[in-house]
């Protein structure tokens, strides 16, 4: 039996712990082959983005090409792509696919440095067509829809219902930024409204939650799960390598989370 094979369309983290590099290791921890297009190399760690330079257009582009020509590929996985170009470029490429997209809107690293130029966000916007499943945070959806963060469940479904109808399938509104001791997720899809909650697990090291997640969820997509269903599974495995990360002890700032947790420890 061959694995489905799900593709990452993101930057690079020289540190490892988000990006490509949390993807990959993500689709294979859940049984996925990982394909990669890398949209720009980060000289990055646990506590800085350091630097950032962006591929080219054309190798961006040659990249899809290769993949989407030869492999087999059955869900893609949108992160950090860089200016407004090379949106374009990706949106260009995944023109007509057909296969299911998930789009992490990366702007801002764990660090607080940012990813995503703001003079890239109207590009971001018109990139949400193509989605699938759309899984901003709380900061991302409101800097997309020109408002406040949600500081409500209500005001995470109504942002939710805002950001589908700006052309998302559908959306997973992120609550890490929230507070409380427990941490929801909300999935808003044409149907309603289903949360995904957990205990909030006190640990600084969330490095790549966001990749994480969206990453596990094009796995699931890429065995056939149905989206909510995917959600489900892909929510359970990061609230368990969130729980397993201080068993890593990686770098002195945001350390990575644990992301083959069910096949090593060193706790």
């Amino acid at each position: 039996m061959t694995a489905p094979i799900a593709l990452t369309i993101a930057g690079s983290d020289s540190g490892g712990g988000a990006g490509i590099q949390a993807d990959l290791k993500t689709f294979s921890a859940l049984g996925c082959y990982g394909a990669s297009v890398v949209t720009a190399l980060t000289a990055q760690n646990t506590r800085t983005v350091a630097l950032v330079e962006p591929a080219s257009l054309a190798m961006i582009a040659g990249q899809m090409r290769a993949v989407l020509d030869d492999l087999d590929v059955r869900a893609v996985k949108l992160g950090m792509l860089g200016g407004a170009q090379a949106i374009a470029t990706v949106a260009g490429g995944l023109d007509g696919c057909g296969l299911p997209i998930v789009l992490d809107p990366v702007m801002v690293a764990k660090s607080g440095d940012r990813l995503l130029p703001p003079d890239a966000i109207d590009a971001l916007r018109s990139l949400l067509g193509c989605a699938t499943l759309l899984t901003p945070n709380l900061p991302e959806a409101a800097c997309l829809l020109g408002c406040a963060p949600a500081t409500t469940p209500a005001q995470m479904a109504e942002q939710g219902a805002a950001l589908r109808a700006m052309g998302a399938g559908a959306v997973l509104m992120k609550g890490g930024h929230g507070e409380g001791a427990i941490c929801t997720d909300l999935l808003v899809t044409a149907q309603g409204a289903t949360p995904f909650s957990a205990r909030r697990l006190s640990t600084r090291n969330t490095h790549g939650t966001g990749c994480t997640l969206s990453a596990a969820i094009a796995a699931g997509l890429a065995h056939g799960l149905p989206l909510e269903q995917a959600v489900g599974v892909a929510h359970r495995y990061l609230q368990r390598a969130i729980a397993a990360a201080d068993d890593l002890c990686v770098g002195s700032g945001h350390g990575p989370v644990h992301h083959f947790h069910a096949v090593w420890s060193h706790g």
